[in-house]
């Protein structure tokens, strides 16, 4: 069996890497349509995390968009739920749903909100939007995985900012304890957060380390880099059962693809005008056409 019915196991591994590159930018450019339909969003932090999107969903996960609950899916669940923006046209694009329901994001009574909702959005595996409970959520998920003899994997998505909270080292604790080996946390490490820069608010590193020493096997990654993360996630998913969880900790930019978003903070919350947006697809779609991880 393939990892997933859309993935592209068994081509040849640049046109995945390609395909995988793709995919990235249309995260963002629907990114950026979307926003433009509710008027405010979340551009950067979808930014930072496009190529691992992409990598999970297209290639590395077990997904049945025909089967929305086979309970033999991978699961995921993203602590920073305010990138939902950026998971939704993936989904869409996978069949879960049409691509013409997304119209409707933001709006009254539309099941696509700021915030993913498990109850409204097939594909959706949890309803975040309150930072610090993905990975316990998780942690649960596999432990119910393994109480029914299944094996999926369960990935999961982490703002750096998230790792203030204590829950998320409680979990991780846990997670150890309990030689939940099926359980991948995702570290985006983009340096910012909703008040500024993280190690300014509270100071995380040596992050690397405290994984560690929380019982995790650590693997740091350039998480732009769309070959290096899949080898990354397909080795995490892969490899011989030995009881340790993996943390992935994926360095990106928050903003990737514009460039003057990566170099303010300030856009963690915000608009493009209609001439902005147009703009910044530009940018983000001549980038990719230099074959770049943008």
């Amino acid at each position: 069996m393939n990892d997933t019915p859309h993935g592209d196991a068994g081509t040849d591994p640049a046109e995945v890497v390609a395909r995988l590159r793709d995919r990235a930018t249309f995260i963002r450019t629907e990114t950026v349509r979307l926003i433009e339909i509710a008027k405010v969003g979340h551009y950067s932090s979808v930014f930072s995390a496009a190529e691992i999107l992409a990598t999970l969903y297209y290639d590395v996960m077990h997904l049945t968009p025909e089967r929305p609950d086979d309970p033999d899916r991978d699961r995921f669940t993203i602590g920073k739920g305010h990138a939902a923006v950026g998971m939704y046209p993936i989904l869409a694009d996978l069949g879960y749903y049409p691509m013409s329901a997304l119209d409707t994001y933001a709006h009254l009574g539309s099941a696509f909100g700021d915030h993913p909702d498990m109850t409204k959005i097939p594909g959706i595996d949890f309803s975040s939007g309150s930072i610090g409970h993905a990975l316990s959520n998780g942690i649960g998920m596999a432990l119910a995985g393994r109480m029914e003899g299944r094996d999926f994997s369960v990935f999961v998505m982490l703002g750096d900012g998230e790792m203030q909270e204590g829950q998320v080292w409680e979990a991780a604790m846990s997670a150890a304890h309990h030689k939940l080996d099926r359980v991948v946390a995702i570290v985006d490490r983009n340096g910012f957060q909703l008040d500024g820069e993280v190690d300014d608010i509270i100071g995380i590193e040596p992050i690397a380390e405290k994984w560690r020493a929380f019982g995790w096997r650590v693997v740091e990654v350039d998480g732009h880099d769309v070959e290096a993360v899949r080898t990354v996630l397909r080795e995490a998913k892969h490899r011989e059962p030995d009881g340790v969880p993996t943390c992935v900790i994926a360095r990106t930019s928050k903003g990737k693809g514009v460039a003057y978003m990566e170099e303010e903070p300030g856009w963690h919350l915000g608009y493009l005008a209609p001439q902005d947006a147009e703009r910044a697809v530009a940018e983000i779609r001549n980038t990719k056409t230099k074959g770049a991880d943008v």
